[in-house]
């Protein structure tokens, strides 16, 4: 777990950092750079689908995945879910930061959906090796600074959803990893930066998309090839 506490860890320095800065920021340089990391973003999210695409990623796979996952993620409504602790973390911190929950999602789904967070967790479980977890801490801290320099607090609490989801998959990482094939691991980075390509579209203003609805879609494909390896 020690990868994990760290990559926690400094993305809540990253964060604080963040906030240091917004606070001497103007007005127009916070919407530069809120434009330049959203540009940043979508381009991360592309290239992220095309080498999936280019390295035998399945078109038909991805599109079923969004739509049931989205279906499903609609049903409950994650996205609303997400809101609401946005909201209580508004009310708990309460220092005028109306931003808190577009913040929490954002970076939530940017540090969490991607083949580092899950391969970093399995060799940190399997291994006891950090070095996957460390870099990525490196990436997230300096991402969190840019983030939270425009978007507020509200990325500080998204270690919260680190540490959960990289924890969870440290610690069943024995159970998961024979399930984890290339293929699916394939799969998984594919809808993921379709996910982070939504995100970027939402911080330009140019769509909203409730992308926290589509995450279920990330389980389609493992349930696919164990269905697939049983007939």
């Amino acid at each position: 777990m020690l990868g994990t506490y760290v990559n926690s860890a400094v993305i809540i320095i990253g964060a604080l950092i963040g906030l240091l800065i917004k606070n001497g920021l103007q007005d127009r340089f916070k919407q530069i750079i809120m434009h330049g990391v959203s540009l940043s973003i979508l381009f991360i999210g592309i290239s992220t689908t095309l080498s999936g695409m280019l390295n035998g990623g399945e078109p038909i796979l991805f599109i079923i995945s969004l739509v049931i996952g989205g279906i499903f993620g609609e049903w409950i409504d994650l996205d609303k879910k997400l809101q609401q602790l946005g909201d209580f973390l508004q009310k708990k911190v309460g220092n005028g930061d109306n931003n808190i929950a577009r913040g929490f999602v954002t970076s939530s789904l940017l540090f969490c959906v991607g083949t580092m967070a899950i391969l970093g967790s399995l060799e940190s479980g399997l291994k006891g090796d950090y070095d996957t977890l460390f870099a990525k801490s490196v990436l997230d801290g300096i991402t969190s600074i840019i983030l939270s320099s425009t978007m507020g607090i509200g990325v500080m609490f998204s270690s919260i959803s680190v540490l959960i989801y990289q924890g969870a998959i440290t610690m069943l990482a024995i159970f998961i990893e024979p399930i984890l094939s290339e293929d699916i691991i394939r799969e998984i980075s594919i809808i993921g930066g379709i996910l982070i390509f939504s995100l970027g579209l939402n911080m330009l203003d140019i769509k909203k998309i409730k992308s926290a609805n589509l995450l279920p879609a990330i389980i389609i494909p493992p349930i696919y090839y164990l269905v697939l390896g049983i007939f």
